[in-house]
């Protein structure tokens, strides 16, 4: 193509028109580049961490940090800064992994220097307990020994872990108890072995703890009777169990022979008998509550540590056609970081429907996990008014 000058001039002063050959070219559109660490590929959103940053989780704490790229600081789990977008988000092993990537260390929650003061003294109020089942260790001398006044440590450990120092301290005795009861012991050697005074101390707890007494677990349940019986209902076969105290048992499930199989390996040595006739109105109930009637009170026989059953019992408060996060319900428990304590309670859930763990859901959105598969969970939300979307 010919591209005229008409401003070029002769030395004499005349004008003329210069004419040269000019290829046209097609400049590429530019590349952007970006730095590797403002990759923002973001891992499912089922990632445990995420979910940990969400709930503030003090379990995290120590795990992971997380960075955010567009402010170019990482923070611990539990930081209190308000949570920032997911595609943003990149999570790193250690704080000095975070660094080198580019990122500078939050003010707030300083990830760079160690465990928390509150966390850690809690921890080693946990080491100092359990290296101590066997003596009553009071208020006043586990806060000599981490550092707190009384007052303090009960506000905090109650905070951080869901329960108080003693009931934390009576669980881990009853754990104990348990694991020497399954290896063998007498009731007798796994009372005193793992921390009790006295037979009748254990006799009083074990049935909030264990469902029935420390010889009966002892045995797989032998000398129990439980009784049971399903019945099909649109989610599947409901299978129905129940002690002489209550019901100790709802499942779902897809077949009869399955889910009395699964009763039996809950309970391998307890005497477990098909009854029907005893049981149907019972049953009559439990389905009901399928399809919305939750007026009749059923009796129940469930064994949990007290930070479960008091899960257990919020669960029951939430109304039909109503969800909560995991993290509401430890807020309602009064302890906000214990997200994740409340998960595995509702994982621990022996009550299909009669304890309403489906209506409990991930602070993200997400359903979450169920004991009775998730397609359940979804059902279940669905019969009571709840669209998926509401809750994704």
């Amino acid at each position: 193509m010919s591209t005229p000058l008409p401003w070029a001039r002769r030395p004499g002063g005349q004008t003329w028109t210069a004419e040269f050959e000019r290829k046209i070219r097609m400049v590429a559109p530019r590349a952007w580049c970006y730095h590797p660490c403002m990759s923002l590929a973001a891992p499912p959103a089922s990632d445990w961490r995420w979910a940990a940053v969400l709930d503030r989780d003090t379990a995290a704490d120590g795990r992971f940090v997380y960075a955010v790229a567009s402010t170019r600081i990482y923070c611990r789990p539990t930081c209190p800064s308000r949570r920032p977008h997911r595609r943003n988000v990149r999570f790193f092993a250690t704080p000095a992994a975070a660094e080198s990537a580019g990122y500078r260390a939050c003010r707030r929650c300083r990830p760079g220097e160690g465990e928390p003061d509150p966390l850690r003294r809690v921890r080693e109020a946990q080491q100092y307990l359990e290296s101590h089942l066997d003596e009553t260790v009071t208020l006043d001398r586990l806060g000599r020994e981490v550092g707190l006044s009384p007052w303090h440590l009960q506000r905090t450990f109650k905070r951080l872990t869901g329960v108080t120092p003693r009931a934390y301290a009576s669980a881990r005795r009853m754990e104990r108890m348990k694991a020497r009861l399954r290896q063998g012991d007498s009731v007798t050697r796994a009372t005193y072995e793992a921390g009790f005074s006295s037979p009748s101390r254990v006799y009083d707890q074990s049935r909030a703890h264990l469902g029935m007494t420390p010889g009966a677990y002892r045995h797989g349940g032998r000398g129990v009777g439980i009784r049971f019986t399903t019945v099909p209902t649109a989610l599947g076969q409901l299978l129905v169990a129940a002690t002489d105290r209550g019901l100790c048992s709802v499942m779902l499930g897809d077949g009869r022979g399955p889910l009395e199989a699964a009763l039996r390996r809950e309970y391998p040595a307890a005497t477990i008998e098909r009854r029907d006739d005893e049981l149907r109105d019972w049953a009559r109930a439990v389905a009901a509550r399928l399809a919305g009637d939750e007026a009749e009170p059923l009796p129940l026989d469930v064994s949990g540590t007290p930070f479960q059953q008091r899960v257990w019992e919020s669960l029951q408060r939430i109304p039909r056609g109503s969800t909560r996060t995991y993290g509401e319900i430890a807020r309602e428990l009064g302890q906000p970081t214990a997200a994740r304590a409340v998960a595995r309670a509702c994982a621990g859930n022996r009550l299909a429907v009669v304890i309403p763990c489906h209506r409990v859901i991930r602070g993200d959105g997400e359903l979450g996990g169920y004991r009775w598969g998730i397609d359940r969970k979804r059902d279940l939300l669905a019969r009571e008014g709840i669209a998926e979307a509401a809750v994704s």
